[in-house]
């Protein structure tokens, strides 16, 4: 399988960034805490392939050392890590950025902060043939992985710029149903349950493959790391562990395509028993792009889009990053900083 032919071109940058990490010198490998546990959240899509990779290859587990105890923990749904994060059963987490927004807000700011980047792009409308703009949406069913997830409120906020109302409950011009499991999505889709869904890298390359019609794609930012409050003010040398992992992960991504697919593949079989199809893999790589940016003026949009479609109060997100971290280990390997 080659992948590397698929790669987007936005990561030109983060390719030539990659091979100015590899050899530079930085911050010790490991961290110095002694007896600590780290609980790290992820999804398992490719999408959250920085967190598969890490996994898979031993990258985040090399960084923290030996003192450190790392537990991975898979979820299905970002609102599942937000729960998980406020009450404390996570340290740190790949999640969208919708779920990170609720996550601020319902802690009036003090349970995370954003860390890194980590994924943009990989999110596309696909439709049923015929489909072919907004109006042909009135009075069909469209499917989503969660109520106020990323990909709920782009299809919320596209469709109101077209004139096109809904609401939480699924009614209005268009019915909007949140799905759990994504798979679940896939087979409505094939059963004509839906007319269409909104998804993220693999579930809307199996929609085209079940022969679904990419009608749009949202290119913003769709994972970011992000790390407990408390945990970062009390263990600052696990969670630099934690970013330096981060960065080797996205490396390995950029350096070595096809190494990085085996591990994501490798990840998920792990997580959920079976893995993903070459061709399936292979396209979910091509349209996302691997970044440890946030993408700041993306999840500024990203709240106004949530805020629009009454799916979040308004929010500042002031204070909301914390990019020191990430900036200080690019900065040991003679890399340009991540604007906040």
């Amino acid at each position: 399988m080659s992948v590397s032919k698929y790669f987007h071109p936005a990561i030109a940058f983060a390719l030539a960034l990659g091979a100015v990490l590899v050899g530079c010198g930085g911050h010790p490998s490991t961290s110095n805490s002694s007896g600590v546990t780290l609980r790290l959240g992820y999804l398992t899509r490719v999408t959250h392939a920085s967190a598969l990779v890490g996994i898979d290859t031993g990258t985040f587990a090399k960084n923290l050392g030996p003192g450190v105890k790392f537990e991975p923990q898979a979820f299905g749904q970002g609102t599942a890590e937000t729960t998980a994060l406020l009450s404390g059963q996570l340290d740190a987490a790949y999640i969208g950025p919708n779920p990170a927004f609720n996550a601020w807000q319902r802690s009036n700011g003090t349970a995370i902060k954003i860390i890194s980047g980590s994924a943009a792009g990989g999110t596309s409308m696909v439709v049923k043939p015929g489909i072919n703009s907004a109006e042909d949406f009135r009075g069909k069913t469209f499917a989503d992985p969660a109520l106020g997830g990323a990909q709920d409120v782009s299809l919320r906020d596209w469709l109101l710029k077209n004139g096109l109302k809904t609401n939480p409950q699924g009614g209005g011009d268009v019915s909007i149903r949140p799905t759990s499991p994504e798979s679940a999505i896939v087979q409505q889709f094939i059963n004509n349950k839906i007319d269409g869904a909104i998804e993220s890298a693999p579930y809307d390359v199996q929609l085209v493959n079940a022969g679904g019609v990419r009608l749009w794609s949202d290119p913003n930012t769709i994972t970011i790391l992000v790390v407990r409050q408390e945990f970062l003010s009390a263990h600052p040398d696990v969670v630099a562990g934690l970013i330096r992992g981060q960065i080797e992960a996205d490396e390995t991504i950029h350096r070595d395509p096809e190494a990085a697919a085996r591990s994501t593949n490798a990840a998920l079989v792990k997580a959920l028993g079976n893995g993903l199809a070459p061709d399936v893999l292979t396209a979910s790589f091509q349209e996302t792009t691997f970044t440890n940016d946030p993408g700041v003026q993306s999840l500024n949009d990203q709240v106004r889009k949530a805020v629009s479609v009454n799916l979040l109060q308004p929010l500042n997100l002031e204070g909301i990053f914390d990019l020191g971290p990430l900036n200080r280990e690019l900065a040991a390997r003679g890399a340009p900083p991540v604007a906040a």
